[in-house]
């Protein structure tokens, strides 16, 4: 390992309630993962950014130079292969720079390799650990980089920086609130979480909801009732009620049908939506192993509450 060689690593994120309503200002409980993604910057003195992504399997995914030029007017950062991947980094480093605009001009290349130990397919936040990881490097605001390329609430940037459960929610200017919480269910090894097979895009996700949401205070603070007695609860069949009762109420705000009711109307047990609908991640409660009835039906991925959760 180079001495000179820096390293920052963000947590994945999945958010137990409030989606979309997070939008609007409801209070979210959102959890951070054990499943993560470093970054490590090695300065060289090519005037190129050398980028190398690794996978969950030590595979090399994605890989190109990029070529830092001081032009007249601003830094300029072209890419050799320029492909959708490549666009979107050359997109974030010069919102990196509108925030700092010292970044990169020190006449210095850089060899960046990134590692992520999960499926980037799962949406556990592949571009959220990426986001605040450069961000630590840049020295600047991640909340502000996040709005300044992918949007969203900024939950996933929150998780990316704490390691427990916490509270999120967006104040009247729509400045972040973050607050830790003790939850720690003691049903929590009756909780397992289910992969979909199907990575849902969170931005077309939020556009939908703009789209058709008319949501209201009465929403908003029935939503938080239910995460604020969540945080507190006891048993798992109150927990399963109040999963019940916020299913129901995004159902009616996004017009879905709950997840349960489109493909799993048979399950013993509750399931609940974790982010952008239809894709992704469930939460789901069972009193037993539930591996075995997701697994008949194709969905191999079946991880157990205390595997995924720091």
């Amino acid at each position: 390992m180079n001495t000179n060689s820096k390293i920052y690593r963000s947590n994945g994120k999945l958010l137990l309630t409030a989606e979309y309503a997070v939008l609007d200002g409801a209070k979210a409980l959102a959890i951070p993962t054990k499943y993560g993604q470093s970054l490590s910057v090695i300065a060289n003195n090519s005037n190129k950014i050398n980028w190398k992504s690794y996978n969950e399997l030590g595979e090399v995914w994605f890989e190109d130079v990029f070529s830092i030029e001081n032009a007249p007017t601003a830094l300029s950062v072209t890419s050799a292969l320029k492909n959708d991947i490549s666009e979107r980094l050359i997109e974030i480093l010069k919102a990196v720079l509108s925030l700092n605009p010292e970044f990169l001009t020190s006449n210095l290349g850089y060899n960046i390799t990134t590692h992520q130990d999960f499926n980037r397919l799962w949406g556990l936040g592949t571009s959220s650990t990426l986001i605040n990881n450069i961000a630590n490097w840049a020295n600047v605001d991640a909340y502000q980089l996040l709005a300044k390329t992918f949007g969203g609430s900024g939950y996933d940037i929150a998780c990316a920086q704490h390691n427990y459960p916490i509270t999120y929610q967006l104040n009247s200017k729509h400045k972040p609130k973050v607050e830790a919480v003790n939850f720690h269910p003691n049903f929590k090894h009756q909780l397992y979480f289910v992969y979909l097979n199907q990575k849902q895009n969170s931005r077309d996700g939020i556009s939908t909801y703009k789209k058709n949401a008319e949501i209201n205070s009465d929403n908003i603070s029935q939503i938080n009732a239910i995460t604020e007695a969540m945080i507190v609860c006891k048993s798992l069949s109150e927990f399963e009620s109040l999963v019940e009762k916020h299913e129901d109420i995004i159902s009616k705000l996004t017009q879905q049908d709950p997840i349960k009711n489109q493909f799993f109307s048979d399950f013993n047990g509750t399931i609940k939506s974790l982010g952008a609908w239809g894709g992704d991640f469930v939460l789901v409660t069972s009193k037993n192993n539930p591996k075995a009835y997701f697994n008949a039906k194709g969905y191999d991925t079946v991880i157990p509450y205390e595997d995924m959760i720091l």
